[in-house]
């Protein structure tokens, strides 16, 4: 049974041997064309990127701005959106993850002002804003900073 087995008819296709004279068909230039840089023996090694040596994009185009290198990525969560969490909870970023609130806890949460506060509520969280933090611990909570 696996003796007989073969390829769809047009799966299939030839080789192509270039440089085997005009015959062939791909004979003379070997399908790469009339002079240049393609032409040459290390032609096909030029970068993608390369423009023939014309100024490249990157450095066509103007700069503008500065990218932080340190800087500190937070996921962010308002107080409002606590309110699903019971009286008591202690919440950390695990637990924002596991309810939906942030995408994933591989960057420290911070938790902003907008909404009221759950009341008794344990935060463990990277960050929080001035006034997020007096509306928990108005509300009965506490914040600890990891």
């Amino acid at each position: 049974m696996l003796d007989r087995l073969s390829p769809r008819p047009g799966a299939m296709h030839r080789k192509k041997r270039v440089g085997r004279g005009p015959g062939s068909g791909m004979g003379k230039t070997s399908t790469r064309g009339e002079k240049g840089q393609g032409k040459r023996s290390a032609g096909r090694e030029t970068p993608f990127w390369f423009e023939g040596g014309q100024m490249p994009l990157a450095r066509r185009l103007p700069k503008r701005g500065f990218h932080n290198l340190f800087r500190k990525t937070f996921r962010i969560v308002n107080i409002g959106a606590l309110s699903i969490f019971d009286e008591g909870t202690w919440v950390d970023a695990d637990l924002l993850e596991k309810k939906g609130l942030v995408r994933h806890s591989k960057h420290p949460v911070k938790v902003l002002g907008n909404g009221d506060a759950p009341k008794n509520i344990t935060l463990v969280v990277g960050g929080i804003s001035a006034g997020a933090r007096t509306k928990i611990e108005q509300a009965g909570g506490t914040v600890e900073l990891v």
